[in-house]
């Protein structure tokens, strides 16, 4: 008995793994790409775009895997949308234009619901995030940025997109008040409608990869739809 069980968590292990697709030379960054079940895939999935922090950085793919969205996917979270994890070379930061870029090669493979496209990252990542969602707040359903900043110029822009911002007290890596930087541009253009900001008492840079590894965050992404639904639904 003892060895069946052996062999099915195996099974099942090697079946998570599977669903990871490495994804080279056809878009400006290389990227993971998991899709889901067919019942899902056949029926115009989201897409959710996982943004690494800088400790990520390179050429290695498999660093991808060491936190986040894609670690998560590999001990066993089932997502119900495709899930694309680009990775960016080290020293670079994350460019919106090649994230689109990335977006659309997906979009142009999978017939997917262009009304729901999700952004999450944390660190580099957290900033990657903003730019993407400040340079196209018409693609971007919504999106959560931990432990990062963004452009206080893109304040109008952000405002328009349901975003979940947040940040540890005690980050030293990257300070509090780069997050609130971007918040106060987004309360100034529309009072923060849009907007949840969460402050993690106690929390270093670190500590906010946890978030990942909750239902909350997949459960407060997915509930937006469309750019008609976006306020209506923050509003509930």
């Amino acid at each position: 008995m003892k060895n069946l069980t052996a062999l099915f968590i195996t099974f099942v292990a090697l079946n998570l793994s599977a669903q990871l697709t490495p994804i080279k030379g056809k878009s400006d960054y290389n990227f993971w790409i998991s899709l889901p079940a067919d019942s899902i895939l056949k029926n115009n999935p989201p897409i959710l775009i996982f943004l690494h922090g800088r400790s990520l950085s390179g050429s290695d793919l498999n660093t991808v895997k060491r936190y986040g969205v894609i670690h998560e996917i590999e001990k066993g979270r089932d997502i119900p949308a495709i899930v694309i994890a680009p990775q960016v070379p080290a020293g670079k930061s994350w460019e919106p234009k090649k994230i689109m870029n990335v977006l659309k090669y997906v979009q142009s493979q999978y017939t997917t619901d262009t009304n729901r496209v999700y952004v999450a990252g944390m660190s580099l990542g957290g900033y990657g995030t903003l730019h993407f969602a400040g340079e196209y707040p018409n693609t971007v359903t919504a999106a959560v940025a931990l432990c990062g900043g963004g452009n206080p110029s893109d304040g109008c822009d952000l405002a328009t997109v349901p975003l979940w911002i947040q940040h540890g007290n005690l980050d030293r890596a990257v300070p509090l008040s780069e997050s609130q930087k971007v918040v106060n541009a987004i309360n100034a253009c529309n009072g923060g409608d849009n907007l949840t900001f969460t402050v993690h008492k106690g929390a270093d840079h670190g500590d906010l990869e946890k978030v990942f590894r909750t239902d909350e965050m997949y459960d407060w992404m997915f509930k937006f739809t469309n750019a008609v639904d976006k306020l209506v639904e923050e509003k509930k």
